[in-house]
């Protein structure tokens, strides 16, 4: 397989080029506007001297027909103009994350964050600047629904493999990527798709075929009596009776035709987005089963998804033209809301069903091509190893960093947790390193089970579930002191590892109370999470936490960070040190601020 270009160096080529299309379609379409401007002009002109020197009417159709030209002309510049726009936000948007700019651009996922979550806070996975804000390119919402889920829960070991296999399999497609980028350029809804499944599954407001017929024969027969009360067939008393009981049918059915109408316009926009992404999809070959898969299961008995939603999409605009003030008459003898609310119904029936299936498979694509769009753009980060391990937790890491970290700031460190080595307690100054340690090993393990490549030289573990305590707060409204919720999530840790493998992140554990309340805790804490088979981190700048290692060896083991004093300035390698630190560097930055604090030799 030939090399791929750099990703910056790729996108800064497409970019200009698409800058380029925009500026020609930008162009063309003023033109044009001039244009449809002029031809109006002509044809105001030609109405003045048909009006006054009695020119034939017939002179107007040459305007017409090129002003309708135009227009149509008009109508596809702007769209591919919208189309390549996007592409061109596409490109810039990358750059940025290339560049390390992308803190703040795109969704941030915040509604997917649940404070009571074993790590979703404590690791910064939704939000500005978070893990799901890096990796999030999905159009739909169902597509950032399925990255989130898989990024807050792992998947089984083969899933996991199927997922690795799909994302390799994506990751230098780059021009369907730029299709995903223009797939919702007309359209796009923020509709929850549990609020599409619930429209898609709802109790039928309109049931029966007959009543179609009825009101489309009723309207036949109406225009058929009013044809022939012109011509003098029948008298103009059976055409008001005709019309009345047109009426009544009509209020009969008023509330539940509108209820039908004004309900469809918002599942009709997300279809569409869904159906272009499906379409997109089903244009490519793959290698990957899981894409394969994907590629065969989205379709439907009558054709494409995509023709399928359109024709919903078209019987709600068709049911925008009564408000043109020429068709209304034309929609009250047709009984134009009646039968365009039936029609709605009846695609509701046949399909409503497979919107599940369609919006699962489809958040599934998304989600592969979002992880796959990371992989393009970071080529240095591999795939992780993965090992049921015998049924037990396992975690081995060469030169970790933490994804959301600039790679030229990043400072890679080797974690081993295996059968011998079950915990590390990091001791450490402050600001040295500790809690970003343990963000660096929880989202890599986040990102390895959901199917990612991770910010590493090589990394092998094995399914676990990931329980951690590095952001833990206070909370006056439930009465819950930062001690006592810590102790809760601690207990969910617990219940967590009795489940199965666990890799817990501990920050600061217990320093909330004494330390000989701190020290024995910790030392029962750890004493039961190691007989259940979990393992993990814990960090502590308290000098008497350290020693439970001796106790728990050699299951427990000892490593730091530590600082060195310049001047007044602390300075920090952040590289991870066997052994326990053996000093404080709290006092140091106090009177680094300000604060009159002796120095110990005072």
């Amino acid at each position: 397989m030939a090399t791929l270009p750099l990703p910056h160096q790729t996108y800064t080529e497409r970019l200009a080029k698409r800058r380029r299309e925009q500026m020609a379609l930008n162009q063309t379409a003023d033109r044009l506007s001039y244009g449809r401007l002029a031809t109006f002009g002509v044809g105001g002109l030609l109405i003045a001297g048909i009006t006054l020197q009695n020119m034939s009417i017939w002179w107007l159709s040459l305007p017409i027909a090129v002003f309708t030209g135009l227009v149509i002309r008009h109508d596809r510049v702007l769209l591919a103009h919208d189309k390549v726009t996007h592409v061109v936000a596409w490109y810039e948007h990358g750059l940025a994350r290339l560049e390390d700019r992308w803190s703040g651009l795109g969704e941030p996922g915040s509604r997917f964050g649940a404070p009571d979550h074993l790590y979703a806070q404590d690791l910064d996975l939704f939000g500005t600047g978070s893990l799901f804000q890096l990796l999030n390119t999905a159009k739909t919402t169902m597509g950032e629904a399925t990255l989130a889920a898989w990024l807050l829960g792992p998947a089984p070991l083969d899933e996991i493999k199927g997922r690795q296999e799909a994302v390799h399999d994506l990751h230098s497609r780059i021009l369907l990527r730029e299709q995903l980028a223009a797939a919702g350029t007309e359209i796009r809804t923020n509709m929850a798709p549990s609020g599409l499944l619930a429209w898609a599954n709802g109790h039928p407001l309109l049931t029966g075929a007959w009543l179609r017929f009825v009101g489309f024969g009723l309207s036949l027969f109406l225009v058929a009596l009013v044809a022939a009360w012109f011509i003098g067939m029948v008298p103009g008393s059976s055409v008001l009776v005709v019309v009345l009981a047109g009426v009544l049918f009509q209020r009969r059915f008023h509330r539940q035709t509108t209820e039908v109408m004004h309900a469809v316009v918002g599942p009709a926009r997300e279809l569409i987005v869904l159906g272009r992404v499906a379409h997109i999809l089903r244009e490519h070959e793959y290698d990957a089963t899981r894409l394969t898969t994907l590629r065969k299961t989205l379709q439907t008995a009558d054709g494409e998804i995509i023709q399928v939603v359109q024709r919903l999409q078209r019987v709600v605009e068709m049911h925008d033209w009564q408000h043109n003030i020429l068709f209304r008459p034309v929609a009250a003898f047709l009984f134009w809301d009646l039968q365009c609310a039936c029609v709605v119904e009846r695609w509701r029936a046949r399909y409503g069903q497979a919107i599940a299936g369609w919006l699962d498979e489809v958040g599934t694509f998304e989600a592969l091509v979002a992880l796959s769009t990371y992989h393009y753009e970071h080529p240095g980060d591999p795939f992780p190893e993965l090992t049921d391990n015998d049924g037990t937790a396992g975690f081995e890491a060469e030169g970790l960093t933490h994804p959301l970290i600039p790679t030229s700031d990043g400072i890679a460190n080797d974690v081993h947790l295996d059968s011998t080595t079950r915990v590390l307690i990091v001791s450490g100054s402050n600001m040295s390193g500790k809690t970003t340690l343990l963000r660096s090993v929880g989202v890599s393990a986040v990102m390895a089970l959901a199917g990612a490549p991770v910010r590493a030289r090589r990394l092998c573990l094995s399914p676990v579930r990931v329980g951690a305590t590095l952001r833990i707060e206070d909370s006056l409204q439930a009465g819950r002191s930062r001690f006592y919720a810590e102790v809760l999530r601690l207990g969910h840790v617990l219940e967590t590892a009795r489940k199965g493998p666990t890799l817990y992140l501990l920050d600061e554990l217990f320093h909330g109370t004494n330390s000989h309340d701190r020290a024995e805790g910790a030392r029962a804490l750890l004493s039961s999470l190691l007989s259940l088979g979990a393992v993990g981190l814990i960090t502590t700048h308290d000098l008497a936490l350290v020693k439970i290692a001796e106790h728990l060896a050699p299951s427990a083991r000892n490593v730091h960070f530590d600082d060195t004093l310049v001047g007044e300035d602390m300075q920090f390698d952040y590289r991870l040190k066997p052994g326990p630190v053996t000093r404080s560097n709290a006092l140091a930055i106090m009177r680094a601020v300000g604060l009159d604090v002796p120095n110990a030799d005072d």
